[in-house]
């Protein structure tokens, strides 16, 4: 092979596949849940995929990966996690619990079937503050989730795109 061909056609390929395997290293993290089948190609309501978690020098990192649209967050610290819709309390270990809520989102797809297949209630014992996580609610298109802490501190939700995620950290 000569050194033309090689920067030509080799070089670029070797280098792509090299990108590429860095990039699914680097998104792998803690995830204790499996992706279910693909997403319908344009839902109403974003659909969950996975959740992950991580930690960093100075928060916890849960992650909702969804397909779809970026969905409205909202969030705050409750004494007690509630299932939606049936308001049953949802035990997981913490002390304080924060409650996100998404919509529209959803762990399902329109015809019913779940996109979201890994645990309803994890712990979380590679987080320093974040000790649990828990889907409480998917109903009407609100999807809900909620974290068992052992202390209440800040707390930023946020949303980001391709891949569409809601992106929860949460200070040690």
């Amino acid at each position: 092979m000569t050194t033309r061909v090689w920067r030509l056609l080799v070089a670029p390929a070797v280098l792509l596949l090299t990108l590429a395997s860095a990039l699914v290293a680097g998104s792998a993290g803690a995830a204790p849940s499996r992706a279910a089948a693909a997403c319908d190609t344009s839902p109403y309501a974003a659909q969950l995929t996975n959740i992950r978690v991580g930690r960093h020098d100075s928060y916890d990192r849960v992650v909702l990966d969804l397909c779809g649209n970026r969905p409205a967050t909202s969030y705050r610290f409750v004494a007690q996690l509630t299932a939606d819709p049936s308001g049953r309390p949802v035990l997981i270990p913490g002390n304080v619990f924060l409650a996100v809520t998404a919509r529209p989102a959803a762990a399902h797809n329109d015809a019913g079937n779940p996109t979201y297949t890994g645990p309803r209630t994890f712990t979380t014992p590679s987080l320093t503050n974040v000790r649990a996580v828990a889907l409480t609610g998917d109903f009407e298109a609100v999807l809900s989730v909620g974290l068992g802490v052992d202390h209440a501190s800040w707390v930023h939700v946020f949303t980001l795109g391709s891949p569409t995620r809601v992106v929860i950290d949460v200070g040690h």
